[in-house]
């Protein structure tokens, strides 16, 4: 066994949107400047928007947004590889008291100013989120802040034009494609992601040899309960394009996700035995490297699963589970480092 490793809304809700209206109030009454014909030539590029449809409607966003706020950490990454100003987001998981900015982003968030907001399993803290001043919010997308940003919607379009990722997105390229293309009009700069990616995945296809298939992915949480990645989604499609076979163990044995539109479902560990029988098996943490194949290889509803009894169990960094574009390509070096030939 070895390691892949690198070569709710909150109770100030009301208060924030009645002080967004107010604000809004103040900028209306004071825009009387401008030309003879009441124009401000100076205003008038910064007001040009484009319609965004979204899972929510359709939105109209600013064509050139100098202050964007994102409402999921695992957003961020695209914005700065887009070159689109990145004002604050939230820390990768609500329990974090302190954020800290991913490995893959280099120095844009410092070039950027960004800022982290506080964010709670409670929600957003929407007060600061409106003192951030975005003219463009960025929410949605896959886990938990979905589900907030849902919720707080509302309270989000009171402060700034706020698109929703849609979280059935399936990988990463389908939330690029959106933000780049629908969202940031940077077409070129999607395209660029995509034929990168494109060629790595074939150099690492030619380059490994994979091990006996098929292959499953689990998520096992700190408190040690496992999650089984259904397969369609974005890790499993990104090893199937390898020549992984990803197991259809969720179809097989008609699993639900442990949320509504959600890419895990909840298992037993009875249920491993019974349930995960393929010969290779990926081992990940979720949101933390909370497990690794050698800790779980000592309990035996693991130990006794065939992957772990041929020496066909890996583990994965917890961030491959829902990957971005940078994590992507991370990604493909790790798995080439482990099978190349």
């Amino acid at each position: 066994m070895s390691r892949l490793s690198l070569p709710h809304r909150t109770t100030r809700s009301l208060a924030a949107v009645t002080l967004a209206s107010a604000m809004l109030a103040l900028a209306g009454c004071g825009s009387g400047g401008g030309d003879a014909d009441g124009q401000d030539s100076g205003s008038s590029a910064a007001s040009e928007t484009r319609t965004v449809s979204t899972p929510k409607g359709d939105v109209d966003v600013p064509a050139d947004p100098k202050r964007v706020v994102v409402l999921n950490y695992a957003l961020a990454g695209y914005l700065y590889d887009m070159d689109v100003p990145v004002t604050a987001t939230i820390p990768e998981d609500a329990d974090q008291e302190a954020g800290e900015f991913s490995e893959f982003w280099g120095d844009a968030p410092s070039e950027d100013g960004t800022e982290f907001l506080p964010w709670s399993p409670d929600g957003f803290d929407l007060e600061a989120i409106l003192e951030a001043d975005p003219d463009l919010i960025i929410a949605g997308g896959w886990g938990f802040p979905n589900f907030q940003a849902d919720a707080a919607y509302d309270d989000l379009t009171a402060i700034a034009p706020t698109v929703m990722v849609d979280k059935s997105f399936a990988d990463w390229q389908d939330q690029a494609e959106f933000l780049a293309v629908d969202v940031f009009d940077k077409q070129e700069a999607y395209d660029d992601m995509v034929s990168t990616y494109e060629a790595r995945v074939e150099e690492v296809g030619d380059a490994i040899e994979v091990p006996a298939q098929p292959t499953s992915f689990l998520s096992v949480t700190g408190d040690g309960t496992p999650y089984l990645v259904f397969e369609g989604t974005g890790l499993p499609l990104m090893f199937d394009q390898l020549g992984f076979e990803t197991n259809d163990l969720v179809a097989q044995h008609g699993l639900e996700p442990y949320q509504p539109g959600g890419d895990l479902a909840e298992l037993s560990t009875e249920q491993l035995g019974q349930i995960v029988d393929s010969e290779s098996l990926f081992v990940l943490g979720f949101n933390a490297d909370t497990t690794s194949v050698e800790a779980l290889s000592s309990e035996p509803a693991y130990g006794s699963l065939p992957a772990f009894q041929s020496d066909n169990a890996f583990d994965l960094p917890y961030w491959a589970l829902r990957h971005d574009y940078d994590e992507a390509l991370a990604l493909l070096d790790m798995v080439e480092e482990e099978f190349g030939k």
